[in-house]
């Protein structure tokens, strides 16, 4: 099988200022766009071949993915889907983490942000931050107002299964770039992670995980090019 190369995009201008940002498409941030060439630095040292590059409908992924590209100076097509979104973070979409946190006390928080199988409270429809409102999902429906990360996982992996996978099988490197929960969604399958252990698995920015598998889909290996900013991979537990 083919490489997969995991990337949360670059910070975005809501990381840097500690927001819950979810389907707002929002922008890299500058360090998020050193990031994003950083990665592609560190791609290129590979010195592998890259066949194909998925990414989701927002621009902090999306061009987190073209400046990869054009460090790698690779001129490849990319598929866009909504169902690498990031998850929607409901009414907490736009709040400051530090702030609600307070307001909220820190269990609720937690079961809000890191649990498998709490959504937070809907985002009313009217709001400005919907994407309701949105022109990028005219046409779509059954746009979320809020998601649990197994409300995530449920769009995330069935598309990996059909859209993806199948292209690793055939022995291409890919490349998703995408978002924290995204990915820590595809961890989960991926690794094995328990329900209960998923929330313990970090997805730092702008920092890509080279994941290679054996014939049969087994890991070989997994590691983050960026040793000085990688985190824990969590496996069956």
């Amino acid at each position: 099988m083919g490489k997969l190369i995991a990337i949360r995009h670059g910070q975005s201008i809501w990381n840097a200022e500690n927001r819950f940002t979810g389907w707002v498409d929002i922008e890299l941030s500058k360090k998020g766009e050193l990031e994003a060439k950083k990665s592609g630095k560190l791609l290129k040292e590979l010195n592998i071949n890259f066949d194909s590059c998925f990414t989701s409908y927002l621009k902090r992924a999306i061009n987190t993915l073209e400046i990869v590209l054009e460090v790698l100076k690779k001129n490849i097509k990319y598929t866009k889907a909504w169902e690498l979104n990031e998850r929607h973070y409901g009414a907490l979409t736009g709040l400051n983490k530090s702030e609600t946190k307070k307001k909220l006390g820190e269990e609720q928080f937690r079961k809000y942000r890191r649990s498998w199988d709490i959504p937070p409270p809907s985002l009313d429809n009217n709001s400005k931050y919907s994407s309701y409102n949105d022109p990028l999902y005219k046409g779509m429906k059954n746009i979320p107002n809020s998601e649990s990360l197994k409300d995530t996982y449920e769009r995330v992996v069935p598309y990996y299964e059909k859209n993806i996978e199948k292209h690793l099988r055939e022995d291409k490197n890919i490349i998703i770039s995408a978002h924290g929960n995204t990915i820590r969604a595809l961890g989960k399958k991926i690794f094995n992670i328990s329900d209960k252990s998923i929330n313990f698995l970090e997805i730092p920015t702008g920092n890509p995980l080279v994941i290679h598998f054996d014939s049969s889909g087994k890991i070989l290996s997994a590691n983050y090019l960026d040793e000085s900013r990688k985190a824990e991979i969590i496996s069956n537990q």
